[in-house]
Order: C-alpha cells, then structure tokens, then sequence
C-alpha cells in the first residue's frame, strides 16, 4: 500500500526517448513474429517483389530480411530509426483512406529499443549503399558505407537482450517459430506477386516463386495449407457492383472441416484481420451443413472502397471496423451461402477444366461461374428408362396425411441426363444392409447414405416453403413480459417489421419493458424471452440476427429426420436412381441436417490401388 502512495505522489515528469521506445515497443513488439511482421509489411510496401527471411533460434538470436524494395535514401536511414517517423502518410485525411500495410512509424524505433538492430540500405540512384546501426538504449544511430544491392536489409539481433523481464515470457524455440511462420504464411497467402522465402537454423522451410496463375496459386496453397485444403477447395468470386464488393478466394467443403478454427485466412483489400463480423457471417454461411463443434477452412479476399474500412483501431492493426458493417456482413454472407449450396455432386466429381456460364451472384447481378461436365458414356438409360425413375420417385415417400411437418415434393429435373451421358451420381446397382445405395458413375463407385440424403432432400423443402410465406403465429395466452435496457427496447421498436415477418408481435410498454404477444408456431415450447434478447443482443451488435430462423431450422431438421426413408427399408433400383437424380438437384446434399456427408465416392484409380491392380 505504501509503494502505492509513493508513486501517486511522485511529480509528472516527460518520458525520456528511449522509456517512450520501449513502452511503444511492449504495443508492436511482442515476441520475434511481431518482429518479423513489421518488417516483412515494410518491404512490401517498399513494393518488393523478392523477399528472403532468414532466422535462428525461433527468431530471438537473429532475424535477418532481405528485399528488392524501393530503398532508403541515405540521409533518411537514422530517421527510418526515429518514432512517428513514416514514409505512408502525410495527413490526417490519409489515414481515412489507408492502403499500406504499415503507417504507424512506431515499428524500426520500437524494435531498435530491444535489440541490436542494423539496416542497410541502397536506392536505384545512389551510387553505394548506408548501413544504420542501433543498440537498445543507445539510440544514437552509426552511419556507415556498405556494399548492398538495390533493396533493403533488416537486421535483428538479440532480441529483449536488455528487457530480461520481457524475454523470459517468452515460449519454447519450437513454440516461438510458429508464431513466425505463421505470419509469413499469413503475407505469402495476401501476396501471390511476391517470391518468399524462410530459412530456419540454416534450414530452408519454403522457398515460393511468383504466382500468377491459378495453378499457381493453388501450388501455393497446397505447400502452406497442405494438399488435402486444395483438393476439397472451391473457387469463389462474388461481386456487388451497386457498392463495389467484391469477395474471392477459395473456401473448402463442409466435409473437410476441422476440429479447430486454425486454416481461415480473410484478407480485407490486401491486409489479413481478424473481425466479428466477417466471422459471424462466415459463421452463418456454414450453419447448415458443419457437424458440431467443426469448424470450415478458407483463404478470402474483399475488396473495398478504402474510406468504407478504419484499420487504425488496434496498434497490431489486425482489427478493423467497417463503416457500412450491415452492407458487408449480409455480402459475404449471400456470397458464401450461395456458394456452399451450388457444391452439387456435378461440380464436386468433375476433374477436367470447367466451362465458364452466366449466373447469378449474391446481389443479383451476372458473373461468371465455373460449371462441370462429366465425360459422356455409352451405358447411359433409354428415355423410357428415365420416365421411369422420375414416376417412381413418389414411391419414396410414405402416404400419410398432409400436415405441418409434411411437405410433398415435387418431381425434380433431371437435366444432367442425355441420352448420351452418365448423370454425376450415376446408376444404382443395389442396396446394401438396407443402408447403403451402390451407384456406378462415369468415375467409379459412389456410395450413398440414403437416410441422410434423403433427409437434406426433405429438409430443404420445408425451408423453401416456409421461406415462401410469413411464419405463422400463435397468440400467447399468457403474453410474456420482458424488462430490457432503453437500448435493447429502441433496437426493438426499430426492427419491428422484421420480428413480425418472423412470426413475433412485440409491443414496447415502456422505456425498459417489453411484451411478447405471439410467438411462431414452431417455437411456442422454446424460451422465447432468452431467444428474443439474443436476437435484440444481434441486431444492436452486427444489425442482423439468424437466431429465430436457425431454431427453427433446427426444429424442421428434427422433422426432417423423422419424415426421411428408414434404414433398412428395402428400395427398388427404380427408386434409388430417383434418390440420386433428386441429390443432384438439391442444395447442399453433400450434408445431411447435422453435417454428415451423405455420399462418398471411389475413383477407378483408387478401387485398382486397393487391389494393387497395375503395381
């Protein structure tokens, strides 16, 4: 308590340079990723096209960087070395509209405080290079004469050396260089122009030339992600032209999900963040289809007006905020949504060069999207055969009565079918343990959990029904008070529409109280007092909710399930083939309602590896 005192009663006094360096230092340098971070955000927008990384011990011995860069003149190096000294911004009006990656200023003094640090440095028009060096507290930077070609070089030695309380925080080599890696992998995935490079303890971990392409990028991928990201991959490209979206990237199959959230890469104009809303609304998009606790893998990029994004809110500038968050969070939700429902099995087994045809995106407007064709065969069905399926496909379903928990489907379309071509998911050839379908396709044998699939079918028209009409109330007959804050009771006035078209009627009786009226028919047993705060607690955060909709989304999964073909129901080969035909023009049939798949496939060269057919 008395050395509490004491430093209350201490007089105000300036920091001194190198106290003020090294409280910066504790907000930019954390661990020698951050380090490293600052430095590679610096070549790049240096505008360097080459960059090399070499580091020893985890990064905290040595980190060395290498570019191409632009360079720094001579007389500006000690400068580079001084706080709020920058190069990317010259005005207040600048930071409304920021591009580069650094702008702080804070990065080279910061990280010069701790440690022993020498940047050289040559421009196209000099004639020889300047090397800067600093040491800790010293702070009073050495120029000299070196020999260095165009471009820059960092060099960060004995990182903390004289912060001992701040280094001995630090993680295991093994721990310490993940983070690092991490951040290279995190700027080599924004940056495909770019040729990296990372050398760790005199070992060369990758080694990534340019990538222009496509299949470059992909190669990319594949060698920072992990082949089995790219193989289960989907191509997104959206764009909203009234606002000047646009989404792309790749995002994988709900049945390559992981168990942890540690493969999803988001990258607003080039820089990668990390924000509740982009994850809500990712979040949302995957709803339907991931088991739980699972979690999707992806590599997206937007792209934005500058001025519609503040990435000045946190030092590590990870964090932004978005001036229109409504605008960009229901964006990258339709996008991604409408992604997900076009994986059909045609898209998914096809593995030659897709055609490119109109479609509609997200916002309504055309783009071009990457459709798939199988190979055509001879063993396809007569048209007789194929009127047969399709007035077969009744037979799946029981007869019973109409009711609020049974929808009757519609014949679905069998486009895909030719005369003289095989159909994605093939024929059947049988049953197996009243379980299982076994298809023949144009590329070997698919396997279909029929209940499952049969269960998306089924569920999925139940939500285009509902989706078709206002849900229908049911009055209370009790109505049920709800005392809120002033806040919560105004975003309910507010949203007063949107309640009602979700089957609530809300009144406000007074500044803090609210009182629910009627509820939707499929939530009368629900705790509709908690799912109406939840939803208040959305729409005051992010403008939106899905609350209401996914309870009952996952009330219809549970009459789904019930209303599904049985297992072990014996089906004919007519209705299997009606199944399959059915699969293929359903959304999002790859899951069921719980996240399982509900097919798999074997290709003829994985069935000839299982018998070792050709070793």
């Amino acid at each position: 308590m008395q050395t509490k005192n004491a430093f209350l009663t201490n007089s105000i006094q300036l920091l001194s340079p190198q106290l003020a360096n090294q409280i910066a230092a504790g907000e930019v340098v954390e661990r020698p990723a951050s380090v490293v971070k600052e430095l590679l955000e610096n070549s790049l927008d240096a505008g360097a096209t080459t960059i090399s990384l070499e580091v020893e011990q985890g990064g905290v011995r040595l980190i060395r960087l290498r570019d191409n860069g632009a360079g720094i003149h001579k007389d500006e190096l000690p400068l580079a070395l001084s706080r709020h000294a920058t190069s990317k911004i010259t005005a207040l009006e600048d930071l409304e509209a920021v591009m580069s990656l650094g702008f702080r200023g804070e990065a080279l003094a910061s990280i010069s405080s701790v440690s022993r640090l020498t940047l050289t440095s040559r421009k196209a028009d000099q004639p020889e290079a300047w090397s800067v060096a600093v040491e800790g507290r010293e702070m009073e930077p050495r120029l000299t004469p070196a020999a260095h070609p165009q471009g820059t070089s960092v060099e960060v030695r004995d990182l903390f050396f004289n912060t001992p309380a701040r280094r001995k925080f630090l993680k295991t080599e093994k721990t310490e260089f993940g983070h690092l890696e991490e951040v290279v992998r995190r700027l080599a995935l924004s940056r495909f122009d770019v040729s990296f490079s990372l050398t760790h303890n005199s070992k060369t971990l990758y080694q990534l030339k340019p990538a222009k392409s496509e299949i470059e990028q992909e190669r990319r991928l594949s060698q920072l992600l992990g082949s089995a990201f790219i193989e289960h991959a989907l191509v997104v490209d959206m764009q909203a032209e009234a606002s000047g979206l646009r989404l792309y990237g790749w995002i994988t199959q709900p049945t390559h999900s992981r168990s942890q959230a540690d493969q999803q890469y988001f990258f607003v104009n080039g820089r990668i963040i990390k924000d509740k809303v982009v994850s809500h609304a990712v979040r949302q998009a995957y709803q339907d289809v991931l088991y739980n606790g699972r979690h999707p893998a992806f590599v997206l990029y937007l792209e934005l007006d500058p001025a519609w994004v503040d990435v000045n809110v946190h030092p590590t500038k990870h964090e932004v905020r978005f001036r229109e968050s409504r605008l960009v969070h229901d964006f990258i939700y339709r996008s991604l949504h409408r992604a997900i429902a076009q994986m059909t099995p045609e898209s998914l087994l096809d593995t030659r060069a897709p055609a490119p045809v109109q479609a509609l995106n997200a916002s309504g407007q055309h783009f071009e999207q990457n459709r798939f064709h199988l190979p055509p065969q001879t063993n396809a069905p007569s048209a007789s055969a194929v009127t047969a399926q399709i007035q077969g496909y009744g037979q799946l379903y029981p007869k019973q009565p109409a009711s609020s928990s049974t929808i009757t489907p519609e014949t679905p379309g069998i486009a895909e079918v030719a005369e003289d071509g095989t159909p994605p998911l093939g024929f059947a050839l049988a049953q197996l343990h009243g379980v299982y379908i076994l298809a023949q396709s144009a590329q070997g044998l698919i396997l279909v959990d029929m209940h499952a699939a049969h269960e998306r079918i089924v569920y999925e028209r139940m939500k285009q029904a509902l989706s078709e009409d206002r849900l229908r109330s049911q009055p209370l007959l009790v109505p049920v008070s709800l005392t809120v804050s002033q806040r919560e009771a105004e975003t309910a006035e507010s949203h007063h529409g949107l309640f009602e078209r979700l089957g609530f009627s809300l009144q406000r009786l007074s500044d803090e109280t609210l009182v629910i009226r009627e509820v939707p028919v499929y939530l009368s047993k629900s705790d509709v007092s908690q799912l109406v705060r939840d939803v208040l607690a959305d729409l005051y955060e992010i403008g939106g909710s899905q609350r209401i909709e996914n309870h009952i989304n996952e009330l219809l999964g549970t009459m789904a399930c019930h209303g599904a073909v049985r297992a072990n129901r014996q089906l004919t080969i007519t209705e299997m083939n009606v199944l399959l035909r059915d699969m293929e023009q359903t959304e999002r049939s790859g899951q069921c309602n719980h996240g399982r798949p509900t097919w798999v496939s074997l290709t003829l060269s994985e069935l000839d590896k299982l018998f070792l057919r050709g070793q």
